[in-house]
Formats: structure tokens, C-alpha cells, sequence
């Protein structure tokens, strides 16, 4: 996909209009999403080749519905990388030496309703590696081994391309002097980028812990080694996690700051954490093959005073936030940093938002890994209390709240515990209110905004649900329908054919008004688009879906879909599939949206995946001048004004 390009000269072979600096999850996902979008990108990593052993290795079922998104996920799971299902727990035996299991659970719950409920193993390497592969097949690629040896922000001497950046090869031999709109660093804990901004990093708690960790194979009789496992001993405490190829990770603690004899610098060596490992499994046998990798570091709950100063110099991923490994999350809130900052950039540089869009960035993201902190503590005191009884377990594990006796209480491990799957499944993601995330505060005030019964809560992601595509009768999943391509998702859920029909030619013939956000944001190259062009027709700004709540035999595109609507005839939908968890509905979709049957209604996603607004669908202008309110909060130019008459 190209962007609209606002700048009448092409770029100088030194102007970019990004220098991404690290070749981790954060940099890749970055500079894939901007390069597909037609962005000229220089991205560079101090390393000779994407990382050969050890780092993050855990993807969680959001992050896996992100890389299905972008078309990524097959290429991942071609590597055959390991599945967590399920969680056991290990715990000393009460009446005599060594461990026993003392319970397990679902990795992802029924009540999270993910489409993938298992957590993804595999070596960081081979998934960047995807990602690079992606931006070889668009023309781009990482230089290595360059790193950033200094940058200015100047505003004032070149506002098209102010920042400055001077890049070396890691040998000292040859260096570069580049012009760029933004800078991003994706380097690391050690970010070179956040030293130079004097950015400081504010530690959570001051307890700081040493971790042994190795990818191995081993020989063992431990019954649960390919899964995943907390164990708890009177020698110790391990977590291991199953990997591709027959391998395993092990982590253990080997310090903390609260030991009488803490030293932030104690090592341990491969051997002492091996004979350390062995004794917390007993009664099992363990023996190392071979070791892939090891290391000893410290890791403290840490994160950024800031994630940018002037909105051109950003940081992300581990550059901005550090926590413990027990709940995987470093690489899967690293893709959300970059997606979060990827599709707000391109707004501002197609010329369809207003560059204090960009603010929200920092507002956003950083929530997120307060709350990563603040749960990552939360998680390690639930893996050390006590075996919980088996019926907290199994109320816990259940679907939803309807396990409890109305009015009654949940104990306070069932609620962390949900708490925390929803948390690391990477659904519990949530953004306060702002522009984008519509509240009772929001420019926006219409009164068809957030109907009554609606289950979709504004800066979360999509519900999702399966419907039939009325061109080529395939039964699919919605949220999945419109991949990562920067645009806003509008999902018209029309309900009955008969009830909505004047509903759906009042909002197409409103939107074709000037001044609409639809009309205002127009292709350029509009007369030029392919007729096969199914997402973005009319503008990159958006797209469409249609979701009619019938059988796909009485669904017809050329009557019941106005024109406009219809310009994305690949994206017209049947909402006639049963769904378990609304069993009792014809139309599930719907439904689980909250929205009426034969009424419907109007979803905004953001380009990211989580929801902006939900209006009802009604007839007249109302619907079409909500979408032009929302919208307006943040565009670039001024949305629903009347044409004044000459």
C-alpha cells in the first residue's frame, strides 16, 4: 500500500522518513508496518545477524492474531514452535522430600475467548528473522553492524526532515550522516538513544532479582517437561518452558535484593545452576544434552520517565520498560508499542490526523507497562502462595462469572487469577479515554453514541466472531478480515435487510457530502484504483465491512447494499454463524457485539485493532454525523461543516 504523499519533492538519498535503531521485536514490527506503507526507512542494529540463542521467545494469543493480521503467522508456525496449553504447578510434598504436582489450569481460559488459547515458544531469532524476510520481499532490509552515534532535533533549521542522525559502522571505519522526521529506539535496556535525552528510568520496586536462565535439551523423567511449569521447592523455585526442537528454557532465581548477602553483581556459573536445578526436581532425574544458551542477569520492574520528549524521538520496547520473564510479555508488549506508534505516524504523514496525535503515544503505551509492572508483581506473588483448593481452580478455570452464587464474593486468587489470564493472554490490554477512545468527555456527544446493550468497551479490541462472506460463501473471522494496513476499520452492522435498508442509504448518501470525513479524505489516484482493490477504494484513511444479520441466500449485494457500501463487495457479510457462547441467537455476530438484530449498528476499530466508537445505526444523518464528530477530534481538517452558499 502506498501513502498519500504530501511532499511535492521525492526524498534525497539521506532524507528518511524514520532511522529505527535495533533490530528487536519493537524496531522489526515498526519498520515492517511503515515500510509496507510506502515509508522510506533506514534501520540498523549493532549486531552481524539477528540473535543467534537465547532473549524473548513467547507470543502470546494476541500478539499471534496481530501476526496472522499482517500475514505473518503461517511463516512462525513453519518453524514448529511449542504450544502451552496449560500451566502445572509443582509444589514440595508435605509428607516427605522432593515435589508433586499439585494442580494445573488453561494458559488461556474459555472465559478469554481467544482465538489462539495457547501461548507460542520460539527462539526470538527465527521470529525476527520472519520479519526480515518481509522486508527484503518490500525492498528494505536492516544494515549491520551500524549503531547511532549521535543525534540533534532541529525544527527550525529543516521542518521536514529535523532530526539529525550520525550513524557508524560498529568497526569505527565508516560513518553517516542522515536527515530523518522521526527517530526510534528499539536497542534495549542499554538504549544509547534514551542516555542522550537524559531520559531516566523510575524502578517500580527497589527489589531486584538475579535469574539463571538456559535453552537446553535435557534427558528427565519429569513428567510435565513439555509444559509449562512453576515449581516451588524447598531447594528453590523454577519455571520451565517448552521450545522448539525438543528444547526447554529453564529460569531460576538464583538472588534478591531482600537475601542478607545481596550482591547485584553475583553470578552463578552453568554448573551451579544445573546442580541447583537438579535438586529442586527431585524425586525426578535430570541430565543436560546439550546447552544452547545461558546467563545470569539482574532484572528490576523499571520504566521511562518518558517515551518521547518532542514527538520526533521515540523509544520502545525494552528501551522504556523492563520486568520480570515469569508472564512473557517483554517481545509481546514491544509489538504493541510499535504498532501503537506505526499507524499514528502514518496518519500524521499521509496528511489525514493532526501531528497531537501523536501525543497519545506516550499516554497510551506507557498505562500499559504501569500496568505490566504493577501485574508482574501481582503474578509472582500468585506463583508463591500456597497450592490453591481444587475448587478455586475449577471456578477459576470456568467461563465466566456464572460460576459464582449471585451476590457471592470471588476469593482473591480467583480474581488474580483472571485477572492475570486475561492480562497475559494479552486481552486485558485497555487505553483510557482520549480522542481516539470515545468516554461521556470526548468531543463527540451525540446520543446514538454507545447504545444500550453494546459489549464492546472503547480501547479494547475487537469481540471477535465468525460470519459468512456473501461473494464466495466462506465462513471467516471478522476481526481478521481487514489486515494491518493502517486505515480505520468501520464495521456497518446492518442488521435485518428490510429494516435497514433506508438506515444504510441515509448514512452512504451522507457520507458522499462534503465536508464528511469520507469525502474529505479521498484517493487522489481515486479514478486510477483497480477495480479489484477490496480494502481501500476510496482512501487509506478507511475501509469498510458490511455484517447483514441473515442467511447468506438473502443477502444480495445489488439490492441490499447501497453503492458506496458496495465499492467493497469482498467485505459484505452474513451474520449466520452459531456461536456456542450465544447459543440461543441467529445472529451471533451481532449479539456478542450487543447490537440489536434487525437494527444493528456501527463499530469503529482503530488501524490497531481496538475499538473507537460504537454508534447505532439509525435514519437521517444522526449515524454519519456521530463518525464525523469522533473523527473530527483528531483529523486534520475540519469534518461535518455545511458548504456555505455563494
Amino acid at each position: 500500500m502506498n501513502r498519500q504523499v504530501t511532499a511535492s519533492k521525492r526524498p534525497a538519498s539521506d532524507e528518511y522518513d524514520i532511522v529505527i535503531v535495533g533490530a528487536g521485536p519493537a524496531g522489526l514490527l515498526l519498520s515492517t508496518c511503515l515500510v509496507r506503507w510506502g515509508y522510506k526507512v533506514k534501520h540498523i542494529d549493532n549486531r552481524l545477524e539477528p540473535t543467534k540463542t537465547g532473549r524473548a521467545d513467547g507470543i502470546q494469543p494476541r500478539s499471534l492474531d496481530l501476526l496472522r493480521n499482517m500475514g505473518l503467522k503461517s511463516a512462525i508456525m513453519a518453524h514448529e514452535p511449542a504450544k502451552v496449553y496449560e500451566v502445572a504447578f509443582w509444589d514440595p510434598k508435605s509428607a516427605s522430600k522432593g515435589i508433586q504436582r499439585t494442580g494445573t489450569w488453561a494458559s488461556c481460559p474459555a472465559f478469554v475467548d481467544a482465538r489462539y488459547p495457547f501461548t507460542t515458544l520460539l527462539h526470538q531469532g527465527m521470529i525476527e528473522r520472519v520479519f526480515i524476510a518481509d522486508l527484503e520481499k518490500n525492498g528494505a532490509g536492516v544494515q549491520r553492524p551500524w549503531t547511532i552515534k549521535d543525534f540533534s532535533t532541529c525544527e527550525e533549521v529543516n521542518p521536514e526532515y529535523p532530526v539529525r542522525v550520525e550513524i557508524k559502522h560498529i568497526d569505527g571505519g565508516a560513518t553517516e550522516t542522515l536527515k530523518a522526521k522521526y527517530l526510534f529506539s528499539g536497542e534495549g535496556a542499554r538504549s544509547s538513544v534514551r542516555d542522550k535525552l537524559k531520559i531516566g528510568m523510575k524502578y517500580k520496586s527497589p527489589i531486584v532479582h538475579t535469574w539463571g536462565v538456559m535453552d537446553c535439551v535435557v534427558k528427565t523423567n519429569f513428567p510435565d517437561i513439555k509444559m509449562k511449569c512453576t515449581i516451588h521447592s524447598e531447594h528453590g523455585s523454577i519455571m520451565v518452558i517448552p521450545r522448539e526442537d525438543n528444547m526447554v528454557r529453564l529460569y531460576i532465581q538464583i538472588a534478591s535484593s531482600t537475601d542478607k548477602d545481596w550482591n547485584p553483581r553475583k553470578t552463578a556459573s552453568e554448573e551451579d545452576v544445573q546442580n541447583s536445578a537438579k535438586k529442586i526436581f527431585q524425586p525426578y532425574n535430570i541430565e543436560w544434552e546439550r546447552v544452547e544458551w545461558f546467563s545470569v542477569y539482574p532484572i528490576g520492574q523499571g520504566i521511562a520517565d518518558n517515551y518521547t520528549l518532542d514527538h520526533r524521538v521515540f523509544l520502545g520496547g525494552d528501551a522504556c520498560h523492563t520486568h520480570s520473564p515469569k508472564a512473557g510479555q517483554g517481545m509481546n508488549t514491544a509489538f504493541l508499542d510499535a504498532l501503537n506508534l506505526a499507524w499514528k505516524i502514518h496518519h500524521v504523514e499521509a496528511g489525514f490526523a493532526d501531528r497531537s496525535l501523536l501525543h497519545s503515544y506516550e499516554s497510551e503505551r506507557k498505562l500499559i507497562a504501569e500496568n505490566l509492572l504493577d501485574f508482574d508483581a501481582k503474578y509472582a506473588a500468585l506463583f508463591s502462595q500456597k497450592a490453591p483448593a481444587p475448587k478455586d481452580v475449577a471456578a477459576a478455570s470456568a467461563r465466566g462469572a456464572e460460576v459464582q452464587s449471585p451476590g457471592a464474593e470471588q476469593n482473591q486468587f480467583i480474581k488474580t487469577f483472571k485477572e492475570s489470564c486475561e492480562f497475559t493472554s494479552g486481552y486485558g490490554v485497555a487505553y483510557d479515554p482520549n480522542a481516539l477512545n470515545w468516554s461521556a468527555s470526548h468531543p463527540a456527544r451525540s446520543i446514538i453514541i454507545n447504545p444500550k446493550g453494546n459489549k464492546n468497551r472503547t480501547g479494547r479490541i475487537l469481540i471477535n466472531s465468525n460470519v459468512t462472506r456473501v461473494v464466495d460463501a466462506n465462513v471467516v473471522h471478522l476481526e481478521q478480515e481487514i489486515p494491518v494496513n493502517g486505515s480505520f476499520r468501520i464495521y456497518v452492522f446492518a442488521g435485518e435487510p428490510s429494516t435497514t435498508k433506508q438506515a444504510l442509504q441515509d448514512l452512504t448518501r451522507s457520507l458522499e457530502q462534503p465536508f464528511s470525513f469520507f469525502a474529505t479524505y479521498l484517493r487522489p489516484d481515486i479514478d486510477s484504483v483497480s477495480h479489484h482493490e477490496r480494502h481501500n477504494p476510496h482512501s487509506h484513511f478507511y475501509t469498510f465491512c458490511t455484517i447483514f444479520a441473515a442467511k447468506r441466500s438473502g443477502v444480495e449485494i445489488s439490492r441490499d447494499v447501497p453503492t458506496v457500501l458496495a465499492r467493497y463487495r469482498d467485505n459484505v457479510y452474513a451474520d449466520d454463524i452459531w456461536d456456542h457462547r450465544v447459543s440461543d441467537t441467529k445472529a451471533a455476530a451481532h449479539t456478542k457485539m450487543g447490537l440489536d438484530e434487525k437494527k444493528g449498528g456501527v463499530i469503529v476499530v482503530r488501524p490497531d485493532g481496538y475499538v473507537g466508537l460504537v454508534v447505532s445505526l439509525v435514519e437521517g444523518t444522526a449515524t454519519a454525523d456521530a463518525l464525523n464528530e469522533y473523527f473530527g477530534a483528531f483529523a486534520s481538517k475540519k469534518l461535518g461543516e455545511v458548504k456555505a452558499q455563494l
